[in-house]
């Protein structure tokens, strides 16, 4: 251990910064893949809803006199 103030001082601050970065860090990978799986799910929701209404349009509807 460091015996004079600044010395001390820094020994003491840098677990907290380390620990800091380390949960910034990791916040910040999980907030990016969620908004990323987000993009890819509205995509393919997207397809999918685009897939539907083709198929509902190609289909004639369904006459209920007969």
């Amino acid at each position: 251990m460091p015996d004079d103030f600044w010395g001390n001082a820094i020994f003491s601050v840098t677990p907290t910064i380390l620990l800091g970065l380390i949960f910034w860090f990791a916040m910040r990978a999980i907030i990016r893949a969620d908004r990323s799986e987000r993009e890819a799910y509205e995509k393919v929701e997207a397809e999918e809803r685009l897939r539907f209404a083709q198929q509902r349009a190609a289909t004639p509807p369904a006459d209920p006199h007969e």
